[in-house]
């Protein structure tokens, strides 16, 4: 499956990545280097604050399902361009291979925007969530079909002791219930099974009732029309992820507006 592919060719990266800069020499800019000691920004407030749906706008080069997307996207213009459509938060991909991203991605849109940033990763290991917090996110994605456990239980906590927001992903009931026990507060359902990559909206709306109140529900993959948002919200979606329609869309703007107002008069207080 490719998302074993993916987590094997990231765990090789992450071994080179600690041998050159060690962990300790991460730990130590971040107590020390005043550039890094803004604290993170809210990331799951600012989705719940959203006046309509809540848009996490997605900047995405490539995908192993889609290929190349757009390979010169600008993180930065990206960034602040979703800003000004009135994006809650956004995403940025920082897998190399598959996704053509980078951390430095993170940071170009940190310095251009001020919405709070997701690390839209493989994460392994606790050293990325420091790579995350010293590049500028406030968030970072947890994916639960590679994280059993403890070591989810152990991410989580993580991310807690650096102010991380968590976006906890999952695609199955049992993944689900797996986040939940782990203690995951904001939780997103990928509508692609990772197996096939086909995308179905359902999947959102199936697990939804399994999700317990306060638990804040995000819907990634497969969202490019105001009727999906509209469908979504129907069954107590507070948030989407979107990537592909945005980055492939000749407005951007006007579509993730679009997207947002969709959820106006839907959107319920859940989370």
């Amino acid at each position: 499956m490719i998302l074993d592919q993916i987590a094997a060719d990231r765990r090789a990266d992450l071994a080179l990545r600690k041998a050159l800069v060690p962990p300790a020499t991460l730990e130590r800019l971040l107590l020390t280097d005043p550039g890094f000691s803004r604290p993170p920004l809210d990331f799951a407030g600012a989705l719940r604050r959203a006046p309509g749906m809540a848009v996490i706008a997605e900047v995405k080069r490539a995908s192993p399902s889609a290929g190349e997307i757009r390979g010169g996207l600008d993180a930065a213009e990206a960034a602040r361009g979703y800003q000004e459509a009135g994006a809650a938060a956004v995403s940025v991909l920082t897998e190399p291979r598959y996704f053509r991203g980078s951390l430095a991605d993170v940071a170009r849109a940190r310095a251009s925007c001020r919405l709070p940033l997701l690390r839209k990763d493989f994460v392994l290991d606790e050293y990325q969530l420091l790579e995350a917090r010293l590049a500028g996110a406030d968030a970072v994605l947890l994916i639960v079909a590679l994280l059993r456990g403890e070591r989810l239980r152990t991410l989580l906590a993580g991310c807690r002791g650096l102010g991380l927001a968590a976006l906890v992903e999952v695609h199955t009931a049992e993944e689900l219930d797996q986040a939940i026990e782990a203690g995951a507060d904001l939780v997103g359902i990928n509508n692609r099974d990772l197996g096939t990559f086909q995308v179905d909206l359902g999947t959102t709306l199936a697990l939804a009732p399994r999700v317990p109140p306060g638990i804040l529900l995000v819907s990634e993959s497969g969202i490019r029309s105001p009727e999906d948002v509209r469908f979504l919200a129907a069954g107590g979606v507070r948030a989407v992820l979107v990537g592909e329609t945005l980055v492939r869309a000749e407005n951007p703007a006007a579509v993730l507006r679009s997207l947002s107002l969709a959820g106006v008069k839907q959107s319920d207080d859940r989370g």
